[in-house]
C-alpha cells in the first residue's frame, strides 16, 4: 500500500506518531457533484477502524431515503465496526416549496448545532459528518465565530468533515483539509433529474 510522504516536516515538536495521529477538521466544497459521497466514504473508513460515527444532515429532507444512510445504519448495528448514529435536521429543501417556513428550518439548523456543541464537548464520536452544513453558515442561520471556536477548539481525537457548496472563506482557512469538487459535465445539464443508484 503506498505512504503519502509530507513535501514539510513542520518544527512543531511534535512525533510523526503524534502528528499522524492529530484530529482533522475537513471541508468538501465546490459546484461539482461527490461531496457527501465522498465524505461518507470517509465515514466508512472510520466505521472500519471501530470508530463511533455521527452524521449530521442539515438541509437535505428528512423524507428522503440516501442509500448510504440506510447501509452506514446496517454496518453500525453489525457489531463489526463502529457504532453509526444519522441525524436530520428539519425538512430540508421542503422550505423552498413552502414560503414562511424558512425560520422553522433555521431553527431546526440551529437545535442541530447545539446537539453537534454537546457531542463535541462529550466526546461522542471520533468521525463527524456535517453533511450540506455550509448552506446554514451560507444563509447566516448559525453564528460563524461560534462553530469555528468550537470546532477549533474542540477536545480529544476527533474528526470532523463538513460538505456543501460555498463554504465560508474563514471555514476554508480553518480547515486542515480542504477538498473542491469541480464540475466539468452534468447529467443535469442536458435536463436529467438525479436517479436511483446514482444520487440516492
Amino acid at each position: 500500500m503506498p505512504q503519502g510522504k509530507p513535501a514539510v516536516v513542520p518544527d512543531d515538536g511534535l512525533t510523526t506518531r503524534q502528528r499522524r495521529a492529530r484530529p482533522l477538521l475537513m471541508v468538501h466544497t465546490g459546484p461539482g457533484k461527490g461531496k457527501s459521497t465522498a465524505a461518507f466514504g470517509m465515514a466508512l473508513r472510520a466505521w472500519n477502524q471501530g470508530w463511533p460515527v455521527g452524521v449530521f444532515q442539515f438541509v437535505k429532507s428528512a423524507r428522503w431515503r440516501v442509500g448510504e444512510e440506510r447501509a452506514l445504519k446496517i454496518l453500525g448495528a453489525s457489531g463489526e465496526g463502529g457504532p453509526v448514529a444519522w441525524h436530520k435536521m428539519g425538512e430540508g429543501w421542503s422550505w423552498i416549496q413552502r414560503p414562511g417556513a424558512q425560520e422553522d428550518h433555521a431553527a431546526d439548523a440551529r437545535e442541530g448545532w447545539e446537539q453537534i456543541k454537546r457531542d463535541l464537548a462529550a466526546e461522542t464520536y471520533r468521525f463527524y459528518v456535517l453533511d450540506e452544513f455550509t448552506y446554514p453558515l451560507k444563509w447566516g442561520w448559525l453564528d460563524l465565530d461560534d462553530v469555528l471556536d468550537t470546532l477549533t477548539g474542540r477536545p480529544g481525537a476527533q474528526h470532523v468533515v463538513i460538505t456543501g457548496r460555498d463554504a465560508p472563506e474563514r471555514l476554508v482557512e480553518a480547515a486542515d483539509l480542504v477538498t473542491e469538487m469541480g464540475k466539468v459535465r452534468h447529467p443535469m445539464d442536458s435536463g436529467q433529474k438525479g436517479q436511483k443508484g446514482i444520487e440516492w
